[in-house]
């Protein structure tokens, strides 16, 4: 398909027609995700000592995210998981990825990955005994909920892309979304959004990025223990 590309680490990323850009870094879709979300939010999370750990994602995309936190979960963790995407992928893009080869996905994880990309909008599937999935189809502007989260993957598409997903009214209600202690983390490190989180009331640290990328953010709601 024209609109699936392999990454420089073998497995796939998609072109959105609609924004021009590419869901993951083109020098590789999987350790994009694996510094930036696993590394810096689930595993920086675990190490503090959370057990229950509940996780927003902005931006479903080809649900690589998604299918790598639940890859990665330590024995005794339990996540549930809301992930936000307003243009999902249609069944012969999704179908076609090929993260299930490249991951060596047993049956049982490859039906997992189908069922992310599947099931109905804001309706809850538990996955496993330690992962429970809600995806909603809709716009982040457009989205509520009395939830708070432990970590936020911010993977929406870059500024230049969709700037209105990087102010400081975005970064305030994400925010409010927040646990004290929690953390967002995105591939973005972008000045002016930094500048509208700190805004926003977070604390920054600024990491090493991804392959192909000198810096990333992980963004802190300050907490006693802060």
């Amino acid at each position: 398909m024209d609109d699936l590309i392999i990454s420089q680490d073998g497995s796939h990323t998609v072109l959105s027609q609609k924004f021009g850009v590419s869901y993951h870094s083109k020098y590789g879709a999987i350790q994009e995700t694996e510094t930036v979300f696993i590394d810096a939010g689930l595993k920086f999370q675990v190490q503090k000592g959370l057990e229950n750990i509940s996780i927003l994602e902005m931006g479903f995309g080809t649900g690589l995210n998604a299918l790598m936190t639940i890859l990665s979960l330590p024995s005794g963790i339990k996540v549930n998981y809301d992930t936000i995407e307003a243009y999902p992928l249609i069944e012969t893009q999704y179908t076609h990825l090929n993260y299930p080869t490249v991951l060596k996905l047993d049956n049982d994880a490859q039906e997992v990955f189908l069922k992310m990309h599947t099931c109905q909008s804001a309706q809850m599937v538990v996955l496993s005994d330690q992962f429970t999935f809600t995806k909603y189809i809709q716009k982040i502007e457009d989205y509520s909920s009395t939830s708070k989260y432990d970590i936020i993957y911010y993977d929406a598409f870059a500024p230049s892309s969709q700037e209105e997903l990087w102010t400081e009214e975005m970064m305030s209600k994400l925010f409010a979304l927040c646990n004290p202690g929690a953390v967002l983390v995105t591939y973005c490190a972008k000045g002016s959004f930094k500048r509208a989180l700190k805004a926003a009331g977070f604390k920054l640290e600024g990491l090493d990025g991804p392959i192909g990328k000198r810096e990333m953010t992980r963004a802190h709601k300050p907490s006693l223990t802060f």
